[in-house]
Protein backbone atom coordinates (compact mmCIF):
# COMPACT_ATOMS: atom_id res chain seq x y z
CA UNK A 1 0.00 0.00 0.00
CA UNK A 2 2.92 2.76 0.35
CA UNK A 3 4.30 1.94 -2.69
CA UNK A 4 0.60 2.17 -4.61
CA UNK A 5 0.41 5.86 -2.50
CA UNK A 6 3.95 6.85 -3.55
CA UNK A 7 2.97 6.02 -6.84
CA UNK A 8 0.07 7.62 -7.10
CA UNK A 9 1.65 11.00 -5.43
CA UNK A 10 2.69 12.45 -9.07
CA UNK A 11 -1.36 12.21 -10.37
CA UNK A 12 -2.84 14.06 -7.93
CA UNK A 13 -4.15 17.54 -8.59
CA UNK A 14 -1.81 19.23 -6.04
CA UNK A 15 0.73 21.80 -6.28
CA UNK A 16 3.71 21.94 -7.98
CA UNK A 17 5.54 21.51 -4.92
CA UNK A 18 3.50 18.86 -3.39
CA UNK A 19 5.58 15.80 -4.99
CA UNK A 20 8.80 16.24 -7.35
CA UNK A 21 6.95 14.67 -10.13
CA UNK A 22 4.06 16.29 -11.58
CA UNK A 23 2.16 14.13 -14.31
CA UNK A 24 0.19 15.72 -17.11
CA UNK A 25 -2.67 13.39 -16.37
CA UNK A 26 -3.84 14.43 -13.12
CA UNK A 27 -6.51 12.40 -11.12
CA UNK A 28 -9.42 12.99 -8.69
CA UNK A 29 -9.98 9.47 -8.12
CA UNK A 30 -6.02 8.80 -6.63
CA UNK A 31 -6.65 11.94 -4.56
CA UNK A 32 -9.70 9.30 -2.65
CA UNK A 33 -7.34 6.86 -2.88
CA UNK A 34 -4.24 8.38 -1.34
CA UNK A 35 -6.24 10.35 1.16
CA UNK A 36 -7.98 7.32 2.25
CA UNK A 37 -4.83 5.49 2.71
CA UNK A 38 -3.05 7.76 4.68
CA UNK A 39 -5.55 7.76 6.84
CA UNK A 40 -5.04 3.86 8.38
CA UNK A 41 -1.95 2.90 6.69
CA UNK A 42 0.64 3.88 9.22
CA UNK A 43 -1.21 3.34 12.15
CA UNK A 44 -2.02 -0.31 11.08
CA UNK A 45 2.07 -0.92 10.64
CA UNK A 46 2.85 0.54 14.12
CA UNK A 47 -0.06 -1.39 15.69
CA UNK A 48 1.53 -4.29 13.97
CA UNK A 49 4.93 -3.31 15.10
CA UNK A 50 4.19 -3.09 18.77
CA UNK A 51 2.06 -6.51 18.46
CA UNK A 52 5.10 -8.39 17.29
CA UNK A 53 7.59 -6.49 19.06
CA UNK A 54 6.00 -7.73 22.42
CA UNK A 55 6.26 -11.22 20.83
CA UNK A 56 10.03 -10.79 20.20
CA UNK A 57 10.99 -9.30 23.79
CA UNK A 58 9.32 -12.00 25.99
CA UNK A 59 10.78 -14.53 22.83
CA UNK A 60 14.35 -13.42 23.22
CA UNK A 61 14.47 -11.47 26.49
CA UNK A 62 15.54 -7.07 27.07
CA UNK A 63 18.77 -7.77 25.61
CA UNK A 64 17.92 -10.40 22.55
CA UNK A 65 15.38 -8.16 21.93
CA UNK A 66 16.93 -4.60 21.80
CA UNK A 67 20.21 -6.78 19.95
CA UNK A 68 17.46 -8.15 17.06
CA UNK A 69 16.22 -4.62 16.99
CA UNK A 70 19.64 -2.73 16.67
CA UNK A 71 20.20 -5.62 13.55
CA UNK A 72 17.02 -4.95 11.72
CA UNK A 73 16.45 -1.75 12.09
CA UNK A 74 19.03 0.46 13.15
CA UNK A 75 21.17 -1.43 11.03
CA UNK A 76 19.19 -1.02 7.79
CA UNK A 77 18.43 2.79 8.75
CA UNK A 78 22.32 3.45 9.35
CA UNK A 79 23.23 1.54 6.13
CA UNK A 80 20.30 2.09 4.14
CA UNK A 81 19.63 6.11 4.49
CA UNK A 82 23.20 6.92 2.60
CA UNK A 83 22.45 4.89 -0.10
CA UNK A 84 18.90 5.32 -1.01
CA UNK A 85 18.86 8.93 -0.21
CA UNK A 86 22.27 9.36 -2.54
CA UNK A 87 20.29 6.79 -5.63
CA UNK A 88 16.81 9.05 -5.00
CA UNK A 89 18.67 12.92 -5.00
CA UNK A 90 20.86 11.13 -8.35
CA UNK A 91 17.43 10.92 -10.01
CA UNK A 92 16.12 13.97 -8.83
CA UNK A 93 19.49 15.73 -10.25
CA UNK A 94 19.26 13.06 -13.68
CA UNK A 95 15.99 14.68 -14.31
CA UNK A 96 16.25 18.45 -13.64
CA UNK A 97 13.91 17.82 -10.24
CA UNK A 98 17.15 18.95 -8.55
CA UNK A 99 17.01 22.68 -9.15
CA UNK A 100 14.03 22.48 -6.47
CA UNK A 101 15.96 21.34 -3.99
CA UNK A 102 17.51 23.28 -0.58
CA UNK A 103 21.17 24.18 -1.94
CA UNK A 104 22.71 22.72 1.18
CA UNK A 105 22.12 19.94 3.75
CA UNK A 106 19.67 21.35 6.29
CA UNK A 107 21.13 22.45 9.92
CA UNK A 108 20.79 20.18 12.80
CA UNK A 109 17.58 18.93 14.15
CA UNK A 110 16.50 19.10 10.30
CA UNK A 111 17.21 16.22 8.20
CA UNK A 112 16.16 14.53 5.22
CA UNK A 113 15.13 10.64 6.69
CA UNK A 114 12.74 10.67 3.71
CA UNK A 115 10.74 6.96 3.62
CA UNK A 116 12.92 5.40 5.98
CA UNK A 117 11.99 8.01 8.48
CA UNK A 118 9.26 5.19 9.91
CA UNK A 119 12.75 2.85 10.64
CA UNK A 120 13.98 6.12 12.82
CA UNK A 121 10.31 6.40 14.95
CA UNK A 122 10.38 2.73 15.54
CA UNK A 123 13.70 3.09 17.12
CA UNK A 124 12.41 5.96 19.08
CA UNK A 125 9.45 4.09 20.75
CA UNK A 126 11.19 1.11 21.03
CA UNK A 127 13.22 3.30 23.61
CA UNK A 128 10.54 4.71 25.20
CA UNK A 129 8.86 1.46 25.27
CA UNK A 130 11.59 -0.06 27.34
CA UNK A 131 11.82 2.61 29.47
CA UNK A 132 8.10 2.57 30.41
CA UNK A 133 8.41 -0.63 31.22
CA UNK A 134 11.00 -0.81 33.11
CA UNK A 135 9.53 2.45 35.08
CA UNK A 136 6.74 0.33 35.62
CA UNK A 137 8.43 -2.40 36.68
CA UNK A 138 10.00 -0.82 39.16
CA UNK A 139 6.90 0.57 41.10
CA UNK A 140 5.00 -2.22 40.39
CA UNK A 141 7.23 -5.17 41.48
CA UNK A 142 4.07 -7.53 42.68
CA UNK A 143 2.50 -6.96 39.27
CA UNK A 144 -0.89 -5.36 40.44
CA UNK A 145 -0.70 -2.12 38.21
CA UNK A 146 -0.01 -4.17 34.36
CA UNK A 147 -2.87 -6.74 35.13
CA UNK A 148 -4.85 -3.49 35.60
CA UNK A 149 -3.73 -2.27 32.55
CA UNK A 150 -4.93 -5.71 30.69
CA UNK A 151 -7.89 -5.42 32.91
CA UNK A 152 -8.70 -2.20 31.48
CA UNK A 153 -7.84 -2.07 27.89
CA UNK A 154 -10.01 -5.89 27.98
CA UNK A 155 -12.89 -3.57 28.47
CA UNK A 156 -11.64 -1.47 25.78
CA UNK A 157 -11.61 -3.63 23.33
CA UNK A 158 -14.25 -5.74 23.75
CA UNK A 159 -16.76 -3.62 21.83
CA UNK A 160 -17.20 -0.59 19.76
CA UNK A 161 -15.19 1.79 22.53
CA UNK A 162 -12.09 0.64 21.61
CA UNK A 163 -11.40 2.78 18.86
CA UNK A 164 -13.60 5.90 20.26
CA UNK A 165 -11.04 5.71 23.69
CA UNK A 166 -8.00 4.91 21.10
CA UNK A 167 -8.94 8.18 18.72
CA UNK A 168 -9.25 10.58 21.71
CA UNK A 169 -5.52 11.04 22.20
CA UNK A 170 -5.06 11.62 18.41
CA UNK A 171 -8.05 13.87 18.08
CA UNK A 172 -6.52 15.83 21.38
CA UNK A 173 -3.37 16.40 19.34
CA UNK A 174 -5.24 17.73 16.15
CA UNK A 175 -7.14 19.66 17.87
CA UNK A 176 -4.10 21.37 20.12
CA UNK A 177 -2.60 22.18 16.65
CA UNK A 178 -4.25 25.49 15.05
CA UNK A 179 -2.44 25.38 12.30
CA UNK A 180 -3.32 20.94 11.47
CA UNK A 181 -4.16 20.36 7.91
CA UNK A 182 -6.61 17.48 8.16
CA UNK A 183 -5.95 16.59 3.92
CA UNK A 184 -2.12 15.07 5.95
CA UNK A 185 -3.85 13.68 8.76
CA UNK A 186 -0.83 12.80 11.33
CA UNK A 187 2.73 15.02 9.92
CA UNK A 188 4.81 13.00 8.10
CA UNK A 189 8.10 13.02 10.36
CA UNK A 190 10.75 13.05 7.80
CA UNK A 191 12.46 16.44 7.74
CA UNK A 192 13.86 16.44 11.46
CA UNK A 193 15.38 14.38 13.75
CA UNK A 194 13.32 15.99 16.39
CA UNK A 195 9.71 13.81 15.83
CA UNK A 196 6.43 15.81 15.93
CA UNK A 197 4.77 15.63 19.06
CA UNK A 198 1.31 14.41 17.27
CA UNK A 199 3.35 11.55 14.96
CA UNK A 200 4.79 10.55 18.49
CA UNK A 201 0.85 10.26 20.21
CA UNK A 202 -0.33 8.51 16.85
CA UNK A 203 2.06 5.86 16.49
CA UNK A 204 2.90 5.92 19.71
CA UNK A 205 -0.98 4.88 20.91
CA UNK A 206 -0.70 2.74 17.95
CA UNK A 207 2.37 0.65 19.00
CA UNK A 208 1.17 0.07 22.75
CA UNK A 209 -1.75 -0.89 21.67
CA UNK A 210 -0.50 -3.98 19.91
CA UNK A 211 1.93 -4.11 22.65
CA UNK A 212 -0.48 -4.88 24.73
CA UNK A 213 -2.92 -6.81 22.27
CA UNK A 214 -0.32 -9.61 22.03
CA UNK A 215 -0.24 -9.96 26.04
CA UNK A 216 -3.84 -10.80 25.72
CA UNK A 217 -4.20 -12.44 22.05
CA UNK A 218 -7.36 -13.60 21.91
CA UNK A 219 -8.52 -10.22 22.07
CA UNK A 220 -7.44 -9.89 18.25
CA UNK A 221 -10.43 -11.85 17.41
CA UNK A 222 -13.04 -9.24 18.79
CA UNK A 223 -11.34 -7.39 15.38
CA UNK A 224 -12.61 -9.77 13.47
CA UNK A 225 -16.00 -10.04 14.87
CA UNK A 226 -16.31 -5.88 14.66
CA UNK A 227 -14.53 -6.06 11.25
CA UNK A 228 -18.31 -5.27 9.30
CA UNK A 229 -19.24 -2.10 11.66
CA UNK A 230 -15.77 -0.81 11.93
CA UNK A 231 -15.43 -0.65 7.89
CA UNK A 232 -19.08 0.97 7.38
CA UNK A 233 -17.97 3.69 10.60
CA UNK A 234 -14.59 4.37 8.68
CA UNK A 235 -16.03 4.77 5.12
CA UNK A 236 -18.31 7.02 6.51
CA UNK A 237 -15.84 9.04 8.73
CA UNK A 238 -13.88 9.34 5.42
CA UNK A 239 -16.22 10.03 3.43
CA UNK A 240 -16.94 12.74 5.94
CA UNK A 241 -13.73 14.02 6.21
CA UNK A 242 -13.55 14.52 2.02
CA UNK A 243 -16.54 16.34 1.80
CA UNK A 244 -15.09 18.68 4.11
CA UNK A 245 -11.30 18.76 3.05
CA UNK A 246 -12.39 18.08 -0.71
CA UNK A 247 -10.33 15.52 -2.70
CA UNK A 248 -7.44 17.59 -3.86
CA UNK A 249 -4.44 18.44 -1.64
CA UNK A 250 -4.97 21.02 0.41
CA UNK A 251 -2.39 22.81 2.32
CA UNK A 252 -3.84 24.88 4.52
CA UNK A 253 -6.18 24.63 7.86
CA UNK A 254 -9.67 24.29 7.68
CA UNK A 255 -11.64 27.94 7.36
CA UNK A 256 -13.35 27.57 10.99
CA UNK A 257 -12.30 26.30 14.13
CA UNK A 258 -15.83 24.04 14.53
CA UNK A 259 -15.10 22.52 11.05
CA UNK A 260 -11.18 22.20 11.90
CA UNK A 261 -12.63 20.06 15.67
CA UNK A 262 -15.04 18.41 13.45
CA UNK A 263 -12.30 17.13 10.86
CA UNK A 264 -10.17 16.77 13.92
CA UNK A 265 -12.80 14.40 15.59
CA UNK A 266 -13.93 12.52 12.19
CA UNK A 267 -9.67 12.10 11.35
CA UNK A 268 -8.80 10.35 14.53
CA UNK A 269 -11.87 8.12 14.55
CA UNK A 270 -11.75 7.32 11.06
CA UNK A 271 -7.88 5.82 11.86
CA UNK A 272 -8.94 3.66 14.16
CA UNK A 273 -12.28 2.32 12.73
CA UNK A 274 -9.94 2.08 9.64
CA UNK A 275 -7.08 0.08 11.47
CA UNK A 276 -9.27 -2.01 13.14
CA UNK A 277 -10.87 -2.36 10.29
CA UNK A 278 -8.39 -4.17 7.78
CA UNK A 279 -6.63 -6.26 10.63
CA UNK A 280 -10.18 -7.81 11.24
CA UNK A 281 -10.75 -8.23 7.64
CA UNK A 282 -7.24 -10.39 7.14
CA UNK A 283 -7.79 -11.94 10.20
CA UNK A 284 -11.46 -13.05 9.05
CA UNK A 285 -10.38 -13.59 5.52
CA UNK A 286 -6.76 -14.18 5.10
CA UNK A 287 -6.01 -16.62 8.16
CA UNK A 288 -4.69 -19.72 6.37
CA UNK A 289 -1.77 -20.28 4.89
CA UNK A 290 -0.71 -18.78 1.50
CA UNK A 291 2.71 -19.62 -0.06
CA UNK A 292 1.98 -16.60 -2.21
CA UNK A 293 1.40 -14.46 1.00
CA UNK A 294 4.29 -15.35 2.95
CA UNK A 295 6.23 -14.64 -0.11
CA UNK A 296 4.92 -11.10 -0.50
CA UNK A 297 5.76 -10.73 3.57
CA UNK A 298 9.08 -11.94 3.48
CA UNK A 299 9.77 -9.53 0.72
CA UNK A 300 7.98 -6.74 2.08
CA UNK A 301 10.98 -5.06 3.68
CA UNK A 302 12.98 -4.78 1.12
CA UNK A 303 10.50 -4.37 -1.26
CA UNK A 304 9.72 -0.96 0.86
CA UNK A 305 13.09 0.07 1.89
CA UNK A 306 14.33 0.20 -1.96
CA UNK A 307 11.34 1.57 -3.93
CA UNK A 308 11.33 5.06 -3.62
CA UNK A 309 14.25 5.87 -6.44
CA UNK A 310 12.42 3.14 -8.46
CA UNK A 311 9.24 4.57 -8.28
CA UNK A 312 10.24 8.34 -8.77
CA UNK A 313 12.50 7.18 -11.88
CA UNK A 314 9.54 5.24 -13.34
CA UNK A 315 6.80 8.84 -12.85
CA UNK A 316 9.32 10.87 -14.12
CA UNK A 317 9.58 8.34 -17.63
CA UNK A 318 5.52 8.38 -18.28
CA UNK A 319 5.35 11.95 -16.48
CA UNK A 320 4.61 13.42 -20.42
CA UNK A 321 3.77 10.62 -22.27
CA UNK A 322 -0.09 11.03 -23.55
CA UNK A 323 -1.26 8.21 -22.22
CA UNK A 324 -4.45 7.90 -19.74
CA UNK A 325 -3.42 8.09 -16.17
CA UNK A 326 -4.69 4.04 -15.55
CA UNK A 327 -2.32 3.42 -18.01
CA UNK A 328 0.58 5.47 -16.68
CA UNK A 329 0.07 3.89 -13.03
CA UNK A 330 0.06 0.56 -13.98
CA UNK A 331 3.30 0.54 -15.92
CA UNK A 332 4.94 2.29 -13.19
CA UNK A 333 3.66 -0.56 -10.82
CA UNK A 334 3.93 -3.32 -12.55
CA UNK A 335 7.67 -2.17 -14.07
CA UNK A 336 8.48 -1.29 -10.49
CA UNK A 337 7.05 -4.44 -8.63
CA UNK A 338 8.80 -6.40 -11.32
CA UNK A 339 12.40 -4.38 -10.98
CA UNK A 340 11.75 -4.85 -6.49
CA UNK A 341 10.78 -8.47 -6.20
CA UNK A 342 13.27 -9.89 -9.09
CA UNK A 343 16.07 -7.61 -6.78
CA UNK A 344 14.42 -9.61 -3.53
CA UNK A 345 14.75 -13.19 -5.57
CA UNK A 346 18.20 -12.41 -6.78
CA UNK A 347 19.93 -10.35 -4.29
CA UNK A 348 18.41 -10.88 -1.13
CA UNK A 349 16.14 -13.44 -0.10
CA UNK A 350 19.22 -16.14 0.31
CA UNK A 351 21.96 -13.45 1.33
CA UNK A 352 23.27 -11.88 4.23
CA UNK A 353 20.82 -8.81 3.35
CA UNK A 354 17.71 -11.44 3.89
CA UNK A 355 19.49 -13.06 7.38
CA UNK A 356 19.50 -9.40 8.73
CA UNK A 357 16.42 -8.00 7.65
CA UNK A 358 13.77 -11.13 8.34
CA UNK A 359 15.40 -13.86 9.23
CA UNK A 360 15.62 -17.01 7.39
CA UNK A 361 12.51 -16.92 4.16
CA UNK A 362 9.48 -18.91 4.76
Amino acid sequence: MGIVFHASASFLPAPAHFWIVQDSHRSQALGVLFFTAHVFRMTTFFLIAGFFAHMAFHNRGALGFIADRLKRIALPLLVGWPILFGITLAVWSATGAARTLPASFPAFPRFPLVHLWFLYVLLELYVLVLILRWGVIQMDPSGCVRAGIDRLFRVVMSGPLGAIVLAIPLFAAFAANPKWRMWFGVPTPDKSLVTNSTAVIAYGCALACGWLLHRQIGLIRNLERDWVLNLIVAIGLITACLAMVGVAPVSTPLPSEAIRLAGAACYALATWSATFAVIGMAIRFMSGFSPVRRYVADASYWVYLIHLPIVVALQVGVARLDWPWPAKLATILAVGFTLMFASYQLLVRHSFIGRALGGRPG
